[in-house]
């Protein structure tokens, strides 16, 4: 046997053995969401999926209200900070030492990020549990994901965009937004659907700092009031804590199958908003690719 058929059985050799391992974890997680959803279907019914008493309405709504607050914050800084290390920053003592922040924030234990929170969030501002206090929190874990994300995208657009801008008389900054940040939206997109991904499922950080309860009315949608859901100065629990304070602290007969249904809620939720933000993101590329 000569080297090249050797060469050619070790490639489809390796090549099986990934599309195995692939194929495994597939499966793996298709068994683990078919079986969460099953058992939220069954503990299902009209008094668990109301906005009161049982029901995880308020959780739902807490939930997708706190990760929107979050990402106002995180998408902002996050990719003006993606742009500034990919396009501005050069390279030094400095930017080494923003580099290493960076990598440290991102790989923090979500309890302690949750301290942190309380502290800075809850103590030393005198306030109570509340909202924004949580997305405050989840926008430290999740800017250096943004920030790494949108760099690479701008790194990996081929150097030509910029070289052809400039030589048609477009500033740097220009070319920044119009051109390179245009050409990366698909792969910041991903980054801000994995950000939201953890804030939809995060709870560690958010019984320290949103809090475990929710005393709100809807029918009061004044801003200004404690009781309105859009207040973000109020507690709340989302639905990953009601999870966490269920199978921990759950006395009520039906604990289990509200945590179940709560459960099977938030994997919809999260294979919902990836689907969605995946079709916004190709919808708003060939906007701008209409556009140019």
């Amino acid at each position: 046997m000569n080297k090249k058929s050797s060469a050619k059985i070790a490639d489809k050799t390796i090549t099986v053995i990934l599309y195995i391992i692939a194929a495994f974890f597939v499966i793996l997680l298709a068994s683990i969401t078919i079986y969460i959803i099953y058992k939220g279907i069954r503990a299902a019914s009209p008094d668990l999926l109301s906005f009161s008493g049982d029901g995880v309405g308020v959780q739902l709504f807490n939930t997708v209200y706190l990760v929107f607050l979050s990402l106002v914050v995180t998408v902002p800084v996050g990719v003006l900070t993606g742009i500034y290390l990919a396009e501005y920053a050069g390279k030094g003592p400095l930017v080494a030492v923003i580099r290493t922040c960076i990598e440290t924030l991102s790989s923090l234990p979500s309890i302690i990020v949750g301290l942190f929170g309380f502290l800075v969030f809850i103590q030393m501002t005198h306030s109570k549990w509340n909202l924004l206090a949580g997305a405050l929190s989840l926008a430290i874990i999740n800017i250096p994901l943004i920030a790494r994300t949108t760099e690479d995208a701008i790194r990996s657009i081929p150097r030509s965009y910029y070289d052809g801008s400039i030589g048609l008389g477009a500033t740097r900054w220009q070319t920044v937004i119009h051109v390179l940040l245009k050409a990366s939206v698909p792969r910041i997109i991903t980054g801000v659907i994995l950000a939201a991904g953890r804030g939809f499922g995060e709870a560690a950080v958010l019984i320290y700092t949103s809090g475990m309860s929710s005393d709100i009315n809807f029918s009061n949608w004044n801003p200004a009031s404690i009781t309105s859901p859009l207040n973000p100065f109020r507690s709340a629990d989302t639905l990953s804590v009601h999870i966490w304070a269920l199978k921990t602290e759950g006395i009520a007969a039906n604990s289990q199958q509200i945590a179940d249904l709560s459960a099977a809620i938030l994997i919809i939720l999260v294979f919902v908003f990836s689907l969605g933000s995946r079709a916004l993101g190709r919808r708003l590329q060939k906007k701008m690719q209409s556009d140019d």
